[in-house]
């Protein structure tokens, strides 16, 4: 089995479809999609990526961003630009988006695996995990997890694997494997808005069967992506920083 995982879109069209179209040539085929949220935020497309995620995805989980546009948290908090682009993509959202965000869940459990945006902890403050510190925190919860957790938010490639005596181990991919003894949180990167210095779309393979998780990278057309960022009311900055993934 083939299990497609991708993560923060952010309404970047331009990385999105090229993801899709890399993972439909796959041989085998991908047997499940799952999308770790953040389908919107940041980017100029949000409808355009709320139809290709829907239409693609056989579990899409709640985002920060998505709660955020559709009415399930409070964003007055977040820095100007971030809390502007929500106003933005709420106003441009279609109805039919809005509704389908509102009920998307926190957390999907399939077999032995959790699939949830940020820390499986405290699911609705949506925490990060991007440091041993973070990942050591978790083995206090080593009953309640499952062996491995999928999460994004971070726009990283940060993983581990934990154990109650040998601690947090941070993990080097393109390639991870999973041990039997161990629990893992494996960070999926960024489709849309790359933060971890390679601006390429991120998006990932998990085959259960032999307990392995892929890291693939992808070029995209950033230029045209960053060019409907200008052309748009959002901030730049958002534009900019997609040229070198930070």
């Amino acid at each position: 089995m083939h299990i497609g995982i991708f993560s923060d879109v952010h309404a970047n069209l331009e990385a999105l479809t090229p993801v899709v179209e890399a993972y439909n040539k796959l041989e085998p085929a991908i047997d499940m999609f799952v999308c770790l949220g953040d389908v919107v935020g940041y980017g100029a497309d949000p409808n355009a990526c709320c139809d290709i995620v829907r239409e693609v995805a056989h579990t899409t989980i709640l985002g920060n961003h998505d709660a955020a546009v559709c009415g399930r948290m409070n964003y007055a908090f977040y820095y100007d630009a971030a809390r502007n682009a929500l106003d933005w993509h709420a106003g441009q959202l279609r109805e039919e988006h809005h509704d389908w965000l509102r009920t998307l869940p926190y957390r999907h459990d399939w077999e032995h695996v959790t699939f949830c945006h940020g820390s499986p902890v405290n699911l609705e403050d949506f925490e990060y995990v991007f440091n041993l510190h973070q990942a050591t925190q978790l083995i206090q919860h080593w009953d309640t997890l499952q062996h491995i957790t999928f999460i994004g938010h971070s726009h990283l490639t940060k993983s581990f694997s934990l154990h109650p005596e040998q601690g947090a181990v941070e993990l080097v991919g393109p390639v991870l494997k999973f041990e039997d003894d161990k629990k893992y949180i494996v960070t999926v990167g960024s489709v849309g808005q790359p933060r971890d210095n390679d601006n390429r779309a991120c998006y990932g393979i998990f085959q259960p069967e032999e307990k392995m998780f892929t890291y693939n990278r992808l070029d995209y057309d950033i230029r045209n992506a960053a060019r409907k960022i200008f052309e748009s009311d959002l901030s730049s900055d958002f534009a900019k920083r997609l040229f070198f993934g930070i």
